[in-house]
């Protein structure tokens, strides 16, 4: 059978090179948020213990720790499991970290603190930002899960927050009551508020055009922008085994948690920084947590064992093309973007251990692989793909290299092409109506 015509890349798709560095961006910039967050939490915390019981009636040899415990103690009552949705807003000089300043004033991103005082652990839950989520009531023609923060920022009064956390609770099952929000430049307050953190770096690390990083093998103290640095670097020019990639730099995200949480929870910590901490907790950090609340996070983080999750893959990412999808919102229509498309049966198998009760983005459910037919212009190796996931696959020729994948759904079925472009797992596959049979997604590789 002939090959097809080719299938051209749109303007916007024809470089690889500069989709693969705005993707790395994108992962550096949700490693030292996610940090971030998680700062500021702490330092929330640490500050609600101040502000209700000072500094008096403890000592310097059971340091802060010791004055948390001793606040806890006096409350009625023990803490139970608890989920706290972290939010970080990418909004630029904001009036509060929950309005829209200059530009951007979405949750850039999201994280769900599963805090289990019987387990003494945490599990951080990372959600993607780009989730195509349904919104039938919002007027949003770009509709993900982190632009409701977007339209809850611009209601009276603001429900930036309360919205967001509606739409996690919604995807993830569990049960949210509260939040955390912080801004982009609440990461280096809160490390500078606490007089810098002290972290052994594994090598000369030396990124001038990316993180800024220029540091030297050793422990040392970081202040804010330095701390920023070194989670943040990936490419770095001074080793080619030390910093390079995703994973080293997820290493170091734990690594400056752990140091951070050591600082202030040990037994030997400094008060002295408390009341800059407290400073930046009142500038940088939105919540509808109570003293008491914070308190008991305090109290359960002194010790806790921090566990990270993450939802979805990269393969989940595709480009939809602009159009109708009932339900998705007002209009029944998408304006084409990157999205992330998620399995809610992955999610909710995941988070099940964790309270979830279902999951759902209020869209199509995703088909089983072994449902969908796949006509395939393609090589091999995107055939054999496709069958180990299940689906049934038709070689129809050898494909023509087009970039990105093309994926071709039939009209009504869009959950069909979601499903194919999850399983090639190209991480920009283009996904759009208009298969010529009406009973098979086909595929252009």
């Amino acid at each position: 059978m002939p090959n097809p015509p080719k299938k051209n890349a749109t303007p916007s798709q024809k470089n690889p090179n500069d989709k693969s560095k705005n993707k790395a961006k994108r992962r550096r910039r949700t490693a030292w948020i996610s940090v971030g967050v998680v700062a500021v939490l702490l330092g929330a915390a640490v500050a609600a213990t101040v502000n209700l019981h000072g500094k008096n009636g403890t000592n310097q040899g059971s340091g802060l720790s010791g004055l948390i415990h001793s606040a806890v103690g006096s409350i009625v009552g023990q803490s139970g499991v608890e989920n706290v949705l972290l939010i970080g807003n990418n909004a630029r000089n904001a009036t509060s970290p929950i309005s829209l300043g200059d530009g951007g004033g979405q949750a850039d991103i999201m994280m769900v603190a599963h805090i289990d005082p019987p387990k003494h652990q945490i599990v951080l839950i990372t959600i993607p930002r780009n989730v195509l989520f349904a919104q039938p009531q919002f007027n949003d023609p770009i509709p993900k899960l982190k632009t409701l923060f977007f339209i809850g920022a611009q209601m009276q009064p603001n429900q930036a927050a309360q919205l967001t956390m509606q739409g996690v609770a919604q995807l993830t099952g569990l049960k949210i009551k509260h939040y955390v929000v912080t801004d982009f430049q609440g990461f280096v307050d809160a490390i500078n508020a606490v007089g810098g953190i002290r972290i052994d770096v594994p090598g000369r690390l030396y990124d001038p055009t990316y993180s800024g990083a220029n540091l030297y093998p050793g422990w040392q103290t970081l202040n804010g922008q330095q701390a920023l640095a070194f989670i943040r670097i990936r490419q770095n020019q001074a080793s080619s085994t030390i910093r390079v990639n995703d994973f080293q730099r997820m290493d170091a995200e734990v690594q400056m948690i752990d140091a951070l949480k050591q600082k202030l929870l040990s037994a030997g910590s400094d008060l002295t920084h408390l009341p800059a901490l407290i400073g930046t907790w009142q500038k940088d950090v939105v919540t509808n947590l109570s003293t008491t609340q914070l308190l008991q996070i305090a109290n359960e983080a002194s010790g806790a064992k921090i566990i990270h999750l993450t939802i979805g893959k990269i393969g989940d990412s595709m480009q939809l093309t602009s159009t109708s999808l009932p339900g998705v919102n007002k209009e029944n229509y998408i304006t084409g973007a990157y999205y992330d498309i998620i399995s809610t049966k992955d999610v909710y198998q995941m988070l099940k251990p964790y309270g979830s009760t279902g999951s759902s983005t209020g869209l199509q459910t995703l088909p089983n692989p072994s449902s969908v037919t796949v006509q395939l212009y393609g090589s091999q190796t995107y055939a054999d793909r496709l069958k180990a996931a299940g689906f049934n696959v038709q070689i129809m020729g050898p494909g023509n290299g087009t970039y990105p994948v093309q994926i071709e759904y039939p009209s009504g079925e869009p959950a069909w092409g979601w499903q194919v472009g999850r399983y090639l797992a190209t991480g920009n596959s283009v996904v759009s109506p208009g298969s010529p049979s009406p009973s098979a997604v086909v595929v252009y590789a």
